[in-house]
């Protein structure tokens, strides 16, 4: 896998680094493929219980390279065109992992960035943040799931005022309007992430799949429906090791030590 985009496996944890920082990860054609085999590996990986999205440098990601887009014009759409797929198959990847995704982000965060971050399950912001949706300044419109995650998150008016205008906005505020789930100092940003990813990557990870798969579907079901898709989750599971631990520690009043079994 090319250096532009890293990928490794700790102790439970699937680490995607986007690493051109000279350019603030902006994405470029070849970045873009990396990143969507990244986190479709990422997805399928057993070894890995949670998947951690991060920049490398002063920033998370600018946006896709815009110098990319200027020397490419003639061809720009069926290019553009081809980009956009590599990254909404990366979204999906993401999406429909079956295990937590967090991303843990600092600096810029524009465009594609901020669709990265909307797909991602939890949040975690250092204080210096900036997110601009930056599509309608270049005459395009969103990609990479913005116009689907951001109206869920945000409600509808306030998603289109950060669509239409693109205005930076700091991490405090997309706290505030539920993007963001923890919020904390730069210096912070390194010990938070571990604590997190740490604690996810030690949990009962079927429990985990199961969870995100109901609030995936939360929105296309009836109530019915969801109730029975919750009890037929539950029974599943049920049938983990995971959930005998759970129980036993319970009972023995004791930590659980849950093996993603």
């Amino acid at each position: 896998m090319s250096d532009t985009v890293l990928y490794a496996v700790r102790s439970g944890v699937a680490s995607i680094i986007l690493n051109r920082p000279q350019v603030l990860n902006a994405l470029d054609a070849g970045m873009m493929v990396r990143l969507r085999e990244a986190c479709e590996q990422a997805a399928r990986d057993t070894a890995a219980r949670v998947i951690l999205l991060r920049g490398a440098g002063p920033a998370f990601l600018a946006g896709g390279d815009v110098t990319m887009f200027h020397a490419n014009l003639p061809q720009l759409p069926k290019m553009v065109a081809g980009l956009a797929g590599e990254l909404h198959r990366a979204v999906l990847a993401l999406r429909g992992a079956p295990k937590p995704v967090v991303a843990s982000v600092h600096g810029a965060i524009a465009g594609a960035g901020v669709s990265l971050v909307v797909a991602a399950d939890l949040v975690i912001a250092a204080e210096d943040a900036r997110f601009a949706l930056a599509y309608s300044r270049i005459g395009t419109s969103p990609d990479g799931g913005a116009t689907w995650f951001l109206p869920r998150l945000v409600g509808y008016q306030k998603a289109l005022e950060l669509m239409l205008l693109s205005e930076p906005v700091d991490a405090m505020t997309m706290q505030a309007l539920g993007v963001v789930n923890r919020l904390v100092p730069v210096a912070a940003l390194e010990q938070e992430t571990q604590r997190v990813v740490e604690r996810l990557a030690c949990g009962p990870t079927q429990a985990y799949a199961e969870t995100k798969r109901l609030a995936n579907q939360a929105f296309g079901n009836s109530l019915a429906a969801h109730l029975d898709e919750e009890a037929q989750a539950f029974a599943r599971c049920a049938a983990t090791r995971d959930f005998a631990e759970g129980v036993t520690a319970l009972v023995e009043k004791r930590a659980p030590l849950f093996k993603g079994q």
